[in-house]
């Protein structure tokens, strides 16, 4: 099952003083999820929404009938990073641990994509 994330900056006068949307869409069920989020930075937003996603997996395992999972993601420093080709900053790798505790779970590949390419970025606009 083919499923994505990303997170994309907001204006830093919002009304809802957050720093990032994050989200992330599965789109075989059909399923959006996008909440407002206060990060430190870009990967910050994108570890969160990564996490946000494996999390509803790992919560709603009754409503998946496959076991593979093909996450893509725009953020080449959270792709390699999870994919144990980059170091990870000390401030992130707790986020990483959960995500590579998810991995051995599940055993997902995760995966880069071009930004224009991602659909989470069509329903931000939503």
């Amino acid at each position: 099952m083919e499923c994505y994330f990303g997170s994309r900056e907001l204006p830093h006068d919002n009304q809802l003083h957050k720093s990032a949307v994050v989200s992330f869409i599965i789109p075989e069920i059909g399923i959006k999820f996008k909440a407002p989020f206060d990060a430190v930075d870009s990967d910050h937003s994108d570890y969160a929404s990564l996490l946000a996603l494996l999390e509803f997996i790992d919560s709603n395992q009754k409503y998946f009938s496959r076991t593979t999972y093909q996450i893509f993601g725009n953020n080449h420093n959270i792709v390699n990073q999870v994919n144990l080709r980059q170091s990870t900053p000390e401030k992130f790798s707790h986020l990483l641990q959960k995500a590579l505790n998810y991995r051995e779970k599940y055993r997902y590949s995760l995966d880069w994509v071009e930004r224009n390419v991602n659909p989470t970025f069509d329903s931000l606009l939503d």
